[in-house]
């Protein structure tokens, strides 16, 4: 019978953090450790319980006597076994009103703090209003009650306190011997925690020995034993004092400018340093706070995260049918993964290249049997093969993200550039048009500001004839703009690390070469957003924060190394600009719904000026007139948009 009772068992740590033990089936004995738990929970609820009200018994006793309102023979005799009664059934009964003897709260918090306040005071009131009971024919005793009351959560709070403190200093391992010595910048929350977690983690890799803050209200604390000795200007002193040979940087939501300069003085004290995890690396539960890392070129970055309405979005894709271009690229497999969680009715995957497909699958259902609808091999040069998959699934939403990027390729081969990035984005369009889709979004680049290459121009060419088409038919059509992108194929980190993994030489094309960086994931939150909040045929630029110099990430890597590693530099290349621009001239900088994105409005073009371009033309003349469209220059550019579009 006691088996078939047991159904799950709920347990608390010593803590007080949850854990959850339980039989699911009512035949199953439960564990000698869950019921040796249950029992321990029981004894310290039980000890918990009778310190309480005895506490309250006494305080009574004493408030009554100290403030007079009872005679001594009323204290010892009658009151005393009233006072006995009503303590040992309010007591427990505003406690777990509060949830004091149920767990909620984790030994040592403010919450445990208010919740002995709250029982305290329902124990309060409840005296007050039995006090007809306890001194039959006499006034209330409001001041015993109430001194009763403020004796009871002292020694309420003082015992939990006590008994906190004591479990943490025997739960504190002894250093080990391998143990590293450092020094904790940030005396903050994400700092605080790191210091008690590397103190109370068994056999932890690092000893926290002093800690460092800009803030100085801080100075001369000491955080779980841990001394903060002064800002970052005291970092070599720190250093000499204490024999710490890392610095561990833990600020919450740190700028990468911060913790570049942090590093940067770090290094110059000859200090390593390290970062805690991001907060979303802690939850998604990929890291623990203890698990301190190096810096990546990802948190050096000198830009706060971009930061989207997920409800929003949520409410705009769920239950739609969507289809991305170029899904198998970089930036199109990063939509596909982040679509998926809003639960569209169909997401559609259309790539030529039939192997990126296979990944991009993989990596969405764990398995590519390439078998399903959903992944589609096509090619966007193909007008009939793109008009026929428009016409099968009747997508709601487009993001078209199918392109050529490779800036040196394409200043050789211009007529690849206009058959793919320009042609190929009209026949996305004019498919789009036809099914009456309700948004578009087109992926630009910065390189499509002020263009100077063959890549910019057909982007900036692929943004206006977008804008010509958002006054053209019903929808919103509109184009996403943002920088390079960490880690995607043929970026320049990834060029770097595999120069730097191979022994060098490091190339670089100029000492001051700088370029705007971001996430994958944040270029697909733009996106995303840009498909909620962007109206009709402009551009969402991405505030990116500072550009960051191509020499100082080549340094930063070739530091990771043992052994020598030189850095070349080759001079820039054709179409390179020294600097690249977000805006281009004339492009004002507004943000009207969101703080880091600008909203920027586009010239269309007609795309007659474009489809008669000759992709047999020399490579100056189709460089030239790629130049021309993307500037409205040369004959024709200036064609009535008023024309009507035979779709």
């Amino acid at each position: 019978m006691q088996r078939r009772t047991i159904a799950l068992i709920q347990e608390t740590d010593q803590n007080g953090d949850f854990v959850s033990n339980g039989a699911l089936c009512g035949n199953i004995q439960p564990r000698q450790a869950d019921i040796a738990r249950i029992r321990q929970r029981i004894s310290r609820t039980a000890t918990e319980l009778s310190y309480d009200i005895i506490v309250w018994f006494w305080g009574m006793l004493a408030a009554a006597w100290f403030t007079r309102d009872l005679s001594a023979d009323a204290v010892l005799h009658s009151f005393a076994l009233r006072v006995a009664i009503a303590v040992g059934v309010l007591c427990p009964a505003s406690g777990l009103v509060a949830g004091m003897y149920r767990s909620r709260y984790r030994r040592g918090s403010l919450d445990e703090v208010v919740g002995v306040c709250v029982a305290a005071l329902g124990t309060c009131a409840a005296l007050t209003i039995t006090t007809t009971f306890l001194i039959p024919g006499q006034r209330s005793p409001l001041a015993t009650v109430a001194g009763a009351a403020v004796f009871a959560v002292l020694a309420m709070l003082g015992a939990r306190y006590v008994l906190f403190a004591a479990r943490q200093h025997i739960r504190k391992p002894a250093p080990g011997a391998a143990a590293v010595k450092v020094i904790v910048f940030g005396a903050g929350a994400a700092g605080a925690q790191l210091v008690r977690s590397l103190l109370a983690h068994e056999g932890a890799e690092y000893l926290p020995v002093a800690m460092l803050d800009d803030d100085l209200h801080k100075r001369r604390l000491r955080i779980h034993g841990v001394p903060v000795l002064g800002d970052r200007g005291a970092m070599a002193q720190a250093a000499a004092k204490t024999g710490a040979t890392v610095l561990v940087i833990a600020i919450a939501r740190a700028s990468g400018t911060a913790i570049r300069d942090l590093t940067a003085e770090a290094e110059r004290c000859g200090l390593v340093p390290k970062v805690v995890p991001s907060v979303a690396e802690l939850l998604s539960g990929v890291e623990r706070i203890e698990g301190v890392r190096d810096p990546r070129i990802t948190d050096l970055l000198g830009r706060r995260p971009v930061e989207t309405d997920v409800a929003s979005m949520s409410g705009h894709f769920a239950g739609k049918r969507i289809l991305v271009t170029g899904a198998g690229g970089s930036i199109g497999s990063v939509l596909c993964r982040q679509l998926q969680r809003f639960e569209p009715a169909e997401l559609i995957m259309l790539d030529r290249d039939e192997s990126a497909l296979h990944a991009v699958q993989l990596d969405l259902h764990g398995r590519a049997l390439l078998d399903a609808d959903g992944s589609v091999l096509a090619d966007i040069r193909d007008p009939r093969r793109v008009r026929q998959v428009f016409e099968q699934f009747q997508p709601q939403i487009v993001f078209h993200a199918a392109a050529l990027k490779h800036l040196p390729l394409l200043e050789r081969y211009p007529a690849e550039a206009l058959k793919t990035n320009v042609w190929g984005t009209w026949t996305v369009l004019e498919a789009a048009a036809e099914c009456g889709v309700e948004s578009f979004v087109n992926i630009s680049t910065d390189k499509a500001a002020d263009p100077v290459s063959v890549l910019g121009y057909s982007k900036r060419v692929a943004e206006r004839l977008t804008a010509h088409m958002a006054r053209k038919t019903a929808g919103t059509y509109l184009s996403v703009r943002f920088g390079n992108v960490l880690g995607s194929r043929g970026s320049v980190l990834t060029a770097l690390s595999a120069q730097v993994a191979a022994g060098g030489p490091v190339t670089v094309t100029h000492p001051e070469v700088s370029r705007y960086f971001m996430t994958a994931d944040e270029a697909v939150q733009l996106v995303l957003q840009a498909a909620v909040i962007g109206r009709d045929g402009e551009v969402l630029v991405l505030d990116m924060g500072e550009q960051v110099r191509i020499a100082d990430m080549a340094r930063r890597l070739v530091a990771t190394v043992p052994r020598q590693v030189d850095i070349v530099y080759t001079g820039l290349r054709p179409g390179e600009k020294l600097y690249e621009d977000l805006l281009g001239a004339g492009e004002r900088d507004e943000r009207p719904y969101h703080p880091l994105i600008r909203h920027v409005p586009v010239a269309p073009l007609a795309p007659e000026v474009v489809l008669r371009l000759d992709p047999a033309d020399g490579l100056t003349g189709l460089r030239e007139a790629l130049a021309d469209s993307a500037a409205g220059r040369g004959p024709g550019s200036a064609m009535a948009e008023e024309s009507p579009i035979a779709f």
